[in-house]
């Protein structure tokens, strides 16, 4: 195993898991930012008020990206399965 494949294989795989907690984080960050103008706007400093908005999008979001992020791991382990000999040596 050359360095550069290590390499290359580390770099995909950060890349991956970057690309996965992004499309679940994202949308409840908007929505934890929207709560936070709506609470800064109307004086109101109840601090659990967007934990259920937040967590709603969470579970929305990996309802709606669960398919594509399976098939993306899927994907990757089967390009892992076919590097394998030139991993090994």
């Amino acid at each position: 195993m050359t360095p550069e494949i290590f390499v290359e294989l580390f770099k995909e795989s950060l890349w991956l898991v970057l690309i996965m907690v992004c499309a679940i984080i994202i949308p409840s960050l908007l929505v934890g930012l929207v709560v936070a103008i709506f609470q800064a706007a109307t004086s109101i400093n109840e601090q659990t008020l967007s934990f259920l908005p937040r967590l709603i999008i969470t579970l929305l979001a990996l309802m709606f990206f669960g398919h594509w992020m399976t098939q993306i791991l899927m994907d990757f382990f089967y390009s892992m399965i076919e590097r394998m000999p030139q991993v090994l040596y």
